[in-house]
């Protein structure tokens, strides 16, 4: 009896190990994944331009008109229709072929800064002008930014999104760490030598979205399960189009218990972190730091950044999101005081590296949360009310620096800001939800 269990049971195991499927190949390296390469290498081209007219184009502004108003008019018009047209943007990422939306932003950013060499070549250039340009190119990062970041994921495995997300962070740090000196090193060249380097970035990001094809359609809803495996069609109709498509992603964000406090305690560290800039300027130059010592004292955080981006999967694996999260936040608070401490520009740009360190272990968090929690469906809005998250604290950060310098020192001015930042975060410390929030699925992650 015994004898014939086990020879059935053999007979079995023989016939199921026939019909299994073999196991899946492993994934191809990330580093021979050349159609994810191609689209960072475009992808960095595009940030290295965009960095280099942010520098530039006040610069020519300031060098025209000898107005500083009119010169910080170029940043404001970009975040503010950054922030305006990211509304569309997501929705736009989540209804229509993604690639030819990167495509057609692509191109209009070229044209947008093509426009400038030109006009300047004939003479023709006018402050109206440079000012639209800055609304254009505002309103490409608002479409070009989601979609980006989904053809990113697009092609490549869950297993593989961490390690592409930090390397695309290692792009991110690395272009603004890049993009000034060398955006500085072309205006002494000659004023248009600038705007003619970032439209060949914008020629070679529009090339990389002609050439290299990646899956241009979102995931239908009926397609989308959650991690019950039913279907989640709560923020769409039956065609497919989102129920108040381009406030959807906003919704999504209020009602999710991890991503809300999460972006609030992000919103608030960019807030605080813009608001020093100013103030730390003007201590360091009060203490005879050069205009050049003030600018490396400052890239301390890119420095620390692009440095962090190795670090994104040891951090990840060391704790949770909302521990993570707190520990950057509470190391931002003392950084702001840094400048008040012997050392100067050195100190200054020691404790920026620190803070810099987790910034990209934040942001690939965030992206991480983003793709293993909201449906493909719904995606390009949860990015695009996530980045404006990450935008709009900047404007108030630069006003509120401005103001608090009006009636303050710039030390007291420091300490207002570092205070602020302190007890707004004692609440999210205090709670539990980020405390003891974990990773919704490491597998994926």
């Amino acid at each position: 009896m015994s004898t014939g269990t086990t020879t059935t049971s053999t007979a079995t195991a023989t016939t199921n190990g026939a019909t299994q499927a073999p196991p899946s190949p492993p994934p191809v390296p990330l580093r021979r994944n050349w159609r994810f390469q191609a689209l960072w290498a475009g992808q960095a081209g595009s940030t290295l331009g965009l960095q280099i007219i942010d520098t530039a184009y006040p610069l020519l502004l300031l060098a025209l008109t000898g107005s500083s108003t009119l010169a910080a008019a170029f940043g404001a018009l970009q975040i503010g229709a950054s922030v305006v047209f990211g509304i569309h943007g997501g929705s736009v990422a989540d209804r229509y072929d993604r690639r030819r939306i990167l495509i057609i932003g692509d191109s209009t950013r070229l044209i947008a800064c093509a426009s400038v060499p030109l006009a300047m070549a004939l003479d023709r250039l006018t402050v109206a002008h440079s000012l639209l340009v800055a609304v254009v190119v505002g309103a490409t990062i608002a479409y070009t930014g989601p979609v980006r970041l989904l053809a990113v994921r697009s092609v490549v495995p869950p297993e593989q999104l961490r390690q592409a997300l930090a390397q695309d962070e290692a792009r991110m740090s690395g272009a603004g760490l890049i993009g000034p000196p060398l955006a500085g090193a072309l205006f002494g060249l000659g004023r248009a030598a600038p705007f003619v380097g970032t439209a060949l970035t914008s020629l070679l990001a529009l090339v990389v979205a002609v050439l290299v094809r990646f899956p241009g359609r979102p995931e239908s809803p009926a397609e989308a399960t959650d991690a019950k495996g039913t279907k989640d069609t709560k923020d769409t109709d039956d065609t497919g189009s989102a129920k108040g498509a381009a406030l959807a992603g906003y919704r999504y964000l209020a009602r999710s218990a991890l991503l809300r406090p999460i972006l609030a305690v992000v919103l608030l560290i960019n807030l605080a972190g813009t608001a020093m800039l100013l103030p730390v300027m003007v201590v360091l130059r009060g203490q005879g730091t050069s205009d050049a010592g003030i600018g490396l004292a400052l890239a301390g955080e890119a420095v620390g950044a692009l440095a962090g981006a190795v670090l994104v999967r040891r951090l990840h694996r060391l704790a949770g999101p909302g521990v993570l999260l707190l520990a950057v936040s509470w190391l931002t608070v003392p950084v702001i005081l840094a400048p008040l401490l012997p050392g100067g520009p050195a100190t200054v740009f020691a404790g920026l590296f620190l803070v810099g360190l987790g910034v990209p272990t934040l942001r690939v968090m965030i992206d991480l949360l983003v793709f293993q929690q909201v449906e493909d469906a719904l995606r390009g809005r949860v990015i695009a009310a996530t980045m404006t998250m990450f935008t709009v604290g900047m404007p108030a950060g630069m006003v509120g620096s401005g103001l608090l310098l009006d009636h303050l020192s710039p030390a007291a001015a420091l300490g207002t800001v570092a205070a602020l930042l302190a007890a707004g975060l004692v609440p999210a410390t205090a709670g539990r939800t980020l405390r003891r929030a974990t990773w919704p699925d490491r597998t994926a992650a």
